[in-house]
């Protein structure tokens, strides 16, 4: 990827409403080959334009992290978690947990239906541990590039 395209995603990293005429004065493009540049990320999969939420002020009250170890394949558990809607992040680490999913439903029963119920039956799962999120404290994705 180019120092263009990289100083494009900086931009809409500090504003995804940004107009392509204005992203194009800060990198020297013109606003149609903005687009073009925009449009071509998207479609490669480099990044989304989205809205950000604090799902608890929009009708989600309960929110977690749930670490699990898994027996076996973690690819194919990391899978099977991805498919289910209530997963909005699942990551495969190192340390303590094989994966981490950050999991958004709307009250202490979803939680427990999805815990008990759904990511505990994959199988694979041997064990969970869940972190109940109180309140958020920050939320960006401004990491710039490199």
């Amino acid at each position: 990827m180019d120092a263009v395209s990289l100083a494009i995603i900086e931009q809409l990293q500090e504003d995804g409403r940004r107009p392509y005429a204005a992203i194009g004065k800060a990198v020297g493009l013109s606003e149609a080959a903005v687009r073009q540049r925009v449009q071509k990320l998207l479609d490669q999969g480099v990044m989304q334009i989205v809205a950000v939420t604090d799902p608890l002020t929009v009708g989600f009250r309960r929110q977690a992290m749930v670490g699990v170890n898994v027996e076996g394949d973690v690819e194919s558990v990391a899978d099977a978690l991805t498919a289910m809607a209530e997963c909005e992040y699942v990551v495969m680490t190192a340390g303590s947990f094989d994966l981490m999913v950050e999991i958004v439903c709307e009250d202490d029963d979803h939680l427990l239906e999805v815990i008990n119920k759904r990511i505990r039956a994959v199988p694979g799962v041997r064990s969970t541990e869940s972190f109940v999120y109180l309140k958020l404290k920050k939320q960006t994705y401004m990491w710039g590039t490199r």
